[in-house]
């Protein structure tokens, strides 16, 4: 099935973030950051994690949640990558290529690699090879991978 429109309300961000979480619960590289580390139960995160892209995205709801916090512990208890961040930002960019088109799903993609980008800089610290070498961080529209349908 093809993506056919854009990102329109909070039910479509529902869908693209269970899809997205789905993904990443069982990816090998960073599913155990959410299974086995911070034991993430996608039913208390779900609302707080669509209230952060709702407010992104949609401008219409309330996030005053501390984003950094949760990213910092996990950092601490196994220290996360820049693999770890570009693996995130590939699933993302494949989900929502998946499920939409448009503005929206455009910027979704766009805020996702921003956010990728910064919580490993802050993580890791100023000298932070993020740049795409061996294993490092390499935004996914860099390298052209979106598919030809």
């Amino acid at each position: 099935m093809r993506a056919t429109r854009d990102i329109r309300d909070r039910d479509d961000l529902d869908v693209l973030l269970r899809r997205f979480y789905t993904a990443a619960f069982a990816d090998p590289l960073i599913g155990p950051f959410f299974t086995e580390i911070a034991g993430t139960d996608l039913e208390v995160h779900l609302p707080r994690i669509t209230d952060f892209w709702e407010r992104a995205l949609l401008r219409t709801a309330g996030y005053g949640r501390d984003a950094f916090a949760p990213h910092a512990a996990l950092h601490s208890a196994r220290p996360l990558t820049a693999a770890h961040f570009g693996r995130w930002v590939q699933l993302w960019h494949a989900t929502v290529d998946g499920l939409h088109t448009g503005p929206r799903a455009e910027r979704a993609k766009a805020q996702g690699e921003r956010i990728a980008l910064a919580m490993l800089r802050r993580l890791a610290g100023p000298g932070a090879e993020t740049g795409g070498g061996s294993g490092g961080f390499v935004p996914l529209a860099a390298l052209r991978l979106r598919s030809v349908a």
